[in-house]
C-alpha cells in the first residue's frame, strides 16, 4: 500500500466522521422543531408535572405521594444525604452514568466518558433529586395532566430503573451526588449520542400525551414547545 492511498484512505475517513457529524448537527436542530401534538383524553388536568434542567439534563418531575403512586416507597428519603421526609416534589432522569457520576459540570468532562457515553460503551443510570417546592422558570414548565396520563408516566419512568430480585430500585453508592436530596440508581439501556437524557425526557411526554418534539438530544428540543 503506497503513501498516496494511505493518505486518499486517512481523508475519505476523515470526510465521512465529518459527514456524519454535520448530519447529527442537522438533525439536532431540524428535528426538535417538529412537534408531536399532545393526545387530548377527555379527562381532567389535574396533576401537577414539570420539566426542569439544569442545562445539560432534563428531569420529568412529579408528585412525591398522591393516591396513585407513591415514589418514596420506591425511592426512600433515607437514600439521601439529608434524610428529610418533608419533600413534595421528586425529579427523575436517565442518563449515562459516567456523565452523572464522573461530569458535575462540562469542564469535568473527560474524552473517555464522553466517547464511552456516545457509542454505546457504558452504564446508565437514574437521577433521583428530591424538592420542596418547584418555582417556574425559563428552566423548568409546569404541565397540568389527567390521572390517565399520570399513570402512564409513571409506568414508563418506573419501567427504566433496574431492580434486583425482589422487585427493588438498586441505589448507586456514591459520593457524587449533587446535593443533600438526590441519589443514583442503576438503570435499563445503553445512552448513545442517538439516545441522550434528554430523548428519555422528550419520550417520557409522548408515553404521558404531551406534545414534545419528534426527537430531539438536547433540552432546547423540549423547551421550546412550551414556551
Amino acid at each position: 500500500m503506497t503513501v498516496k492511498i494511505i493518505v486518499l484512505y486517512v481523508l475519505k475517513t476523515l470526510g465521512a466522521i465529518l459527514g456524519i457529524v454535520a448530519l447529527y448537527v442537522i438533525l439536532g436542530l431540524v428535528l426538535p422543531l417538529i412537534e408531536v401534538s399532545g393526545e387530548e383524553d377527555g379527562q381532567p388536568k389535574d396533576i401537577p408535572i414539570y420539566i426542569y434542567t439544569n442545562g445539560v439534563h432534563t428531569d420529568i418531575v412529579m408528585p412525591v405521594k398522591n393516591d396513585l403512586f407513591d415514589w418514596s416507597t420506591k425511592v426512600p428519603f433515607s437514600n439521601t444525604k439529608s434524610k428529610s421526609t418533608d419533600y413534595n416534589y421528586i425529579g427523575i432522569g436517565w442518563g449515562d452514568k459516567g456523565f452523572y457520576l464522573d461530569t458535575p459540570t462540562w469542564a469535568d468532562l473527560k474524552f473517555s466518558t464522553a466517547f464511552k457515553a456516545a457509542f454505546w460503551l457504558s452504564d446508565s443510570a437514574m437521577h433521583c433529586t428530591y424538592y420542596k417546592t418547584m418555582k417556574e422558570g425559563e428552566d423548568c414548565k409546569k404541565i397540568m395532566i389527567s390521572r390517565n396520563q399520570y399513570t402512564s408516566l409513571v409506568k414508563f419512568v418506573e419501567d427504566k430503573f433496574d431492580k434486583d430480585s425482589k422487585g427493588n430500585f438498586i441505589l448507586i453508592p456514591t459520593d457524587a451526588v449533587y446535593d443533600v436530596n438526590d441519589a443514583f440508581y442503576d438503570a435499563k439501556g445503553k445512552y448513545s449520542f442517538l439516545n441522550t437524557c434528554n430523548t428519555w425526557a422528550n419520550d417520557a411526554l409522548k408515553a404521558a400525551g404531551q406534545k414534545a418534539a419528534l426527537w430531539t438530544p438536547s433540552d432546547f428540543g423540549i423547551f421550546r414547545h412550551y414556551k
